[in-house]
């Protein structure tokens, strides 16, 4: 039997002089909320590109939930093994 369940996942970006910071936000299906940061800062000597600050910290900031979803599901596993998880991104 094939199950399918949704997530939703919003993207906010803030840009301040050089500096692009991203905030992810997950919510499982279940209610459980996740969020994560990136940023990304230009060099001040290089022209303005927004987008590729977006990307930057975009990339960052999922990088950084893809960690913590690890660590949740690792934390999960040992609940119920009462065994340590070793798990690999």
């Amino acid at each position: 039997m094939e199950t399918i369940v949704g997530c939703d996942i919003q993207m906010e970006f803030r840009e301040i002089g050089p500096l692009t910071e991203a905030v992810v936000r997950l919510r499982m299906h279940d209610g459980t909320e996740m969020l994560a940061q990136g940023r990304a800062n230009r060099n001040p000597e290089d022209p303005s590109q927004p987008r590729v600050g977006e990307e930057i910290a975009a990339a960052r900031a999922l990088t950084n939930l893809a960690h913590r979803l690890i660590g949740k599901a690792g934390g999960d596993i040992e609940e119920v093994t009462h065994s340590k998880a070793h798990l690999l991104i």
